[in-house]
């Protein structure tokens, strides 16, 4: 037997082996999970240790050196700080980062340094030949102290190991005043309680606007010294208030000595924080906090499963769903309390309260991509928007730590309430969510004064008022819908007509959607590609993170409708294939949000990522599979830069764990899926009920890309889409697959999605 033939037979049982990897009731998926997948680039993602949804992200801080440190932490960095308790993952501001804390040797320092000079404080450097992380553990080697960091959590609860070398003047830093790019601190407190115990709180502004955190720290050894300082100025006593305090824990240490903390974390009290860590992490094994963290990943993770011969999608796939799980996060304490938008702290109010919902970003895939993997927690995550709605007069815009940053456009917590309401979802007040949307979206501000009164929002007195416009008619629809569900017929009217108003921006001249001004015309098009344009010297923006390329698509709730403004399926469609070859200059004012692109299609952006599906409604599913098989192999990589933008909070790996699965909701609140191309050879979604939807796809392959034929639980299958009920009731979904399309597959009129309610 010559090499090649054994390299051969051994490659055909590697692949064997991962065909039936990730299958079984103790499937270890948890192993494909690639944490420093989306830490280059854009991605902005989180790196370092927590549990799914965890309230506490405690991981390693760089200092910010622009944009793409937004989660505080940048593959192509080597300095670190410390580490921070609470991080944000994936998104486009910098906030959070608090009460950081670092190990080091030698002289009494009482910052990290500066950026521009680092080492005049205790900041250290790295490799990332010495770090490791896998889900719920992270560890790295502090190369200018000789110190090993690690670092594991639960729910509440930052758990950080630090093994010493042997040196009499060891210290473990508190800072309280340094958080992540936008945030300042504005109070701040830290108290001895004894040797071992530490508690204070952090009262900062930033993008969340009045964020309270609450800490307690224990360690596993009695500290010999404690000096506090305010903004580096020392401060006498076993306590300190003031607006940037800072801690030096101090002792000796013996070679390979481990000094253990655990950091618990509270939006209520210093006490409840002490509380959350004898109810989550009462001993001092972190190995074994390790490993239950690492079990609860492998838990979530195992809710899908999936068989196929590529290592590199296995891991792409599993990271996705491991970026999806980091948000929304609970904010609430051990025994349900929290602390309301309002202030007030709530006790035990019957539900798990949860906060960062980057809502313009999630309702499009995030969040029904949690009504099939983590249905037991959509009950929660509505009642959590409803408190808000409740506390602060309107649904969240996007809600950070207790706070509301009004940031982005629409009102998109109407989506995601609908969504859930029409999927049978009934754990919350279904007046109070119906008043809710109504309330939202009859306030006066953010250009809906003007939507109300004219049917349009006129760009010269509102900026990106095309963007606003459509996202509110997407809303609007979701909210007739319910109406017509709950017999509230005028409403039902009222909001059909509004949900139609998208038709004011269509200009059937250019077929774009298009600013109107004040005086009812069309704003001059300058140019389609461009997101901003100059009038006068003054920069008009008529989109968000767009251009009229990119906003003309965003019509998800009635693309019938929408395909009639383009008079018919063949302008509709050579439209639609321009968006992919179209190329051109974004501009000197373009966003960095505008990436990923294909064409004009913005992959690395969210109003795009329906768009290679909309092909299905005119009949030509078969397109959607060579687009969305594209942009799979080419925009999303298991690299450090894997992703072609930001993660924000669970979007881009939510476009991309459907995609995978060969399905995706181009209307958000529907219950319908628009098929692609499945990714892998098998795919097992566990449903509720001990039940399992499985989708095969016989002969895929990089090649055999395009549905030939479609069967459900044995019978032929000829719609291009499937529907919510079908999947969670179980059965199995089967594909032929094939190298050349089936032009048929879908194109009849029955066979194609509906702009309804399934």
């Amino acid at each position: 037997m010559n090499y090649f033939s054994v390299k051969t037979l051994l490659s055909l049982a590697l692949l064997a082996m991962l065909n039936i990897a990730v299958k079984g009731k103790d499937a270890d998926c948890a192993k494909y999970v690639d944490p420093f997948i989306g830490t280059g680039y854009h991605g902005h993602v989180f790196l370092g240790a927590h549990v799914p949804f965890g309230a506490v992200q405690v991981g390693p801080t760089n200092f910010i050196r622009g944009w793409d440190w937004c989660s505080g932490y940048h593959y192509s960095d080597s300095i670190v700080t410390g580490f921070s308790q609470l991080h944000l993952s994936g998104t486009g501001i910098g906030d959070l980062g608090d009460v950081l804390i670092t190990p080091f040797t030698g002289s009494l320092k009482t910052s990290p340094g500066t950026e521009k000079n680092p080492f005049s404080g205790y900041s250290s450097k790295y490799s990332h030949t010495e770090e490791v992380a896998k889900p719920g553990y992270y560890s790295v080697v502090l190369k200018t102290y000789g110190i090993k960091a690690e670092l594991t959590a639960s729910e509440r609860v930052g758990f950080h190991k630090y093994t010493f070398p042997e040196n009499k003047q060891s210290h473990i830093a508190i800072n309280l005043e340094d958080g992540i790019g936008w945030d300042a601190p504005v109070e701040t407190f830290l108290k001895k309680v004894d040797a071992q115990t530490y508690t204070g709180y952090r009262f900062s502004k930033g993008w969340a606007n009045d964020q309270r955190v609450y800490f307690a720290i224990k360690l596993s050894k009695p500290v010999d010294d404690l000096k506090l300082f305010d903004a580096q100025k020392a401060v006498d006593g076993n306590s300190a208030k003031g607006k940037a305090i800072t801690g030096i824990l101090s002792f000796a240490t013996q070679k390979g000595e481990e000094v253990m903390l655990k950091v618990g974390i509270s939006p209520v009290s210093e006490q409840n924080a002490l509380n959350n860590i004898d109810a989550e992490v009462s001993g001092w094994d972190f190995t074994q906090t390790s490993v239950d963290a690492y079990k609860v990943w492998n838990r979530e993770l195992g809710k899908v499963q999936v068989a196929g011969s590529d290592i590199h999608n296995l891991r792409t796939f599993y990271t996705a769903v491991y970026h999806l799980y980091t948000a929304p996060v609970l904010f609430n304490d051990h025994n349900k309390d929290y602390r309301g938008t309002d202030k007030k702290v709530y006790v035990n109010p019957g539900f798990n309260n949860y906060s960062i919902f980057s809502l313009w970003d999630t309702y499009r895939a995030a969040q029904p991509l949690f009504t099939i993997l983590q249905p037991e927690r959509v009950n929660d995550m509505v009642n959590s928007l409803l408190a808000i709605y409740k506390q602060q007069g309107k649904l969240p815009i996007w809600p950070l730590m207790g706070s509301e940053t009004d940031c982005m456009v629409g009102y998109s917590a109407v989506p995601v309430i609908a969504d859930a309401y029409f999927e049978g979802f009934n754990g919350f007040d279904l007046q109070v969510a119906f008043d809710a949307m109504k309330s939202s979206s009859t306030r006066d501000d953010y250009g809906v004064k003007y939507l109300k009164e004219r049917g349009y929002i006129p760009a010269d007195k509102e900026p990106e008022s095309v963007s606003k416009a459509l996202e509110y008619c997407i809303s609007d629809w979701c909210i007739a819908q319910m109406a017509k569900k709950l017999g509230k017929t005028a409403d039902y009217e009222i909001y059909s007509k509004r949900a139609l108003l998208y038709r004011q921006y269509f200009d059937s001249s250019t077929k774009f959607m298009r600013a109107k001004l004040d005086n009812g015309d069309f704003r001059p098009l300058l140019n389609p590609i461009e997101p901003s344009i100059i009038i006068d010297g003054k920069e008009w923006k008529d989109y968000t993170e767009g251009n009229a390329w990119q906003y003309t698509w965003l019509v998800p709730q009635d693309v019938e409708g929408l395909i009639k403004l383009f008079d018919g399926e063949n302008a509709f469609i050579s439209k639609l294939d321009s968006l992919f070859v179209v190329k051109g200059d974004l501009g000197k004012n373009a966003p960095p949000d505008i990436s990923g692109l294909v064409g004009q299609y913005a992959q690395g952006n969210e109003p795009s990522h329906h768009i290679t599906y909309l092909y299905a409604y005119a009949g030509q599913q078969w397109k959607t599979a060579g687009k969305t098989r594209y942009i799979m192999r080419e925009l999303y990589s298991d690299k450090s830069d894997g992703l072609c933008g930001n993660e924000d909070c669970g979007q881009m790996s939510a476009w991309y764990i459907f995609s995978a699965m060969g399905f995706y909701p181009v209307n958000p609140a529907n219950s319908a899926f628009v098929f692609g191309s499945p990714l892998f050879s098998s795919i097992t979604i566990k449903v509720p009920g001990g039940k399992q939807f499985m989708l095969k796809a016989n002969n895929n392959s990089t090649q055999n890309i395009y549905i030939q034929s479609a069967r459900f639980n044995g019978k032929p299958y000829t719609k291009s889409f499937i529907t919510y009920k079908e999947i969670m009731q179980g059965g199995t979904l089967e594909f032929e697959m094939g190298a050349t399309p089936n032009k048929k597959f879908g194109a009849g009129a029955n066979d194609r999605p509906k702009s309804i309610i399934y």
